[in-house]
């Protein structure tokens, strides 16, 4: 097999929807334009239901084979949400929207499963039930997690659910992915550093929450360098530091810290929650001080499943041949919260290439319409040879 040729007649038009809902980006759950034009799209394709709300402001839709005694039902995941930041393009369907910007792509993904969907709903060539999903507030809002509390995989019958990415750097027609963890857990924490305020020029008076604060900094890095199993990634980064006073003369009251922490197993993202709590207690008694500590876990471990993987594997290949598979990607620290459903079914999320683009999350980013035809004939393809119409499931 190769890219699917109806994919080159339906490219324009795809990449036109794209550029649409990169001109208007919606934050998080608040993306109502795009999850109607969702919802308007596959219904004017004739798939066979579309539910609107789950999870807020997400969008599914139910595509039904032209048989379907095998039983069988996947899922098939787009994100729809943009990020909060500027665009810096000056393209002609730059964002609208001040302060909002398709920086990661996710007007590509919907745009493609939208692709995908028209030609299913179209063909219908397998036996079984695709379900394709559209979810909002992926960029840190766990829409994810909130579709499958909302009875995604039940209400559906979901049995596995499949996701893919955009990457930068990756050549377009190229797929890269890896068994196991793919894409780390993400966890924030806060720290507030209590002291005694005072004049600058008589420390000895005040106990300095600065000082603490800088020793807990330096100290929190042992956690990744001395505490965690050195085969077993671990990133904790202090991003932001902010006193109560920004006087010069000024010894502050307060101190207050974030930043994130990262891990791919749950043994070592007990151990950086464990240990940075005893080193920030520690640290701040050791000067006098005292520290409020509050650890956030966020999303998980992105991990796939071994079977599904290696039947992405198979359909990318199919697609565009094994030597622009990637089978044995590198873990990502970045977070997905696909992980979610992953967590709910069994799965497989893949990244494709993006070729020579700007980073994600930069101002520069655009999503790279190439990549349409690839992406759109990975799902159609996934989905035929999960279902075979009349064949054996892969």
């Amino acid at each position: 097999m190769a890219v699917v040729n109806r994919f080159a007649e339906l490219a324009p038009a795809i990449a036109d929807w794209r550029r649409d809902i990169h001109a208007h980006p919606e934050i998080l759950f608040d993306t109502h334009r795009t999850s109607a034009l969702v919802a308007e799209k596959l219904r004017g394709f004739g798939v066979d239901e579309v539910v609107e709300g789950i999870g807020r402001t997400g969008v599914v839709g139910v595509i039904r084979g032209r048989a379907t005694g095998s039983g069988r039902v996947i899922g098939l995941r787009a994100d729809m949400d943009a990020l909060p930041m500027p665009e810096a393009t000056g393209l002609a369907h730059a964002s609208r929207t001040p302060g909002a910007m398709h920086a990661c792509g996710h007007d590509g993904h919907t745009a493609m499963l939208l692709g995908a969907a028209q030609y299913l709903a179209e063909t219908r060539n397998f036996d079984g039930t695709a379900v394709v999903i559209f979810q909002p507030a992926e960029e840190g809002g766990g829409g994810g997690r909130e579709m499958v509390e909302d009875g995604l995989m039940d209400r559906f019958g979901i049995e596995q659910v499949f996701g893919l990415h955009n990457m930068p750097g990756l050549p377009v027609g190229d797929f890269a992915l890896r068994p196991g963890p793919l894409m780390a857990a993400s966890d924030t924490f806060t720290i507030v550093v209590t002291g005694r305020g005072g004049h600058g020029a008589l420390p000895h008076a005040t106990v300095d929450p600065v000082l603490a604060a800088a020793q807990i900094v330096t100290a929190l890095q042992q956690v990744a360098s001395r505490n965690a199993d050195p085969l077993k990634p671990a990133v904790l980064s202090v991003t932001s530091l902010r006193t109560s006073s920004n006087a010069s003369n000024v010894i502050p009251e307060e101190v207050e810290m974030v930043g994130t922490a990262r891990s791919l197993d749950d043994e070592t993202q007990d151990l950086i929650e464990r240990r940075m709590g005893e080193i920030v207690a520690g640290v701040a008694a050791a000067h006098g001080a005292t520290a409020r500590f509050v650890y956030e876990r966020g999303y998980p471990v992105t991990a796939n499943a071994v079977a599904e993987t290696e039947f992405a594997a198979r359909v990318a290949a199919d697609v565009v041949g094994t030597a622009r598979v990637d089978t044995d990607a590198p873990a990502l620290m970045g977070a997905e919260d696909f992980s979610f459903m992953l967590k709910a079914r069994p799965g497989a999320f893949i990244f494709v290439g993006n070729g020579d683009s700007a980073g994600l999350h930069h101002p520069k980013y655009d999503f790279n319409d190439e990549v349409i035809p690839v992406g759109c004939s990975y799902w159609v393809r996934l989905v035929e040879a999960a279902m075979p119409a009349g064949g054996t499931t892969g």
